[in-house]
């Protein structure tokens, strides 16, 4: 990855900002109208765009257009790195998210945005483990509860 410093990233909170379908068709007429070949920049613009959408099918297809910016233009990977841990974020694939801002911040150890959204992650994945450990906790209480009931009246 280069050493490239990014400044400008956009704060991790803009990935759940949807673009209005007007400028959604904006950046996708841009793509059209470079066709055969759109240009990288257009191309990544338009799946920032569909990385914003509230719709998880665009989400992923955005996924899909930077991953393949990510795996075609080596000068444009460690950016590519930070907006698809932001997509995976949104969708809650908190583990690939983790993956891809741990990537980042090793190039970028002090990247202001990165660090608040590697916090996120963790935050949400901490969320995501005492809920866990709730419904085991609630689980094993009503197994022992239903075992204790037949134990008495076997008894």
């Amino acid at each position: 990855m280069s050493s490239q410093k990014f400044t400008a990233l956009p704060d991790p909170q803009e990935v759940f900002v949807p673009l209005s379908e007007e400028q959604l068709a904006i950046l996708e007429a841009q793509v059209e109208s470079e066709q055969p070949i759109a240009t990288v920049q257009s191309e990544f613009n338009l799946g920032w765009g569909l990385m914003k959408s509230s719709d998880d099918d665009d989400v992923k297809q955005g996924i899909n257009m930077l991953t393949h910016i990510y795996n075609t233009m080596p000068s444009r990977r460690i950016e590519c790195v930070y907006f698809l841990s932001l997509a995976c974020f949104k969708i809650k694939e908190y583990r690939e998210a983790t993956r891809y801002v741990d990537a980042f911040l090793q190039v970028e150890p002090n990247n202001k945005q990165a660090l608040t959204l590697k916090k996120m992650i963790e935050n949400e994945l901490a969320k995501d483990s005492l809920i866990g450990f709730a419904i085991v906790s609630s689980a094993i209480a009503a197994s022992v509860g239903v075992a204790s009931y037949f134990f008495r009246r076997h008894k």
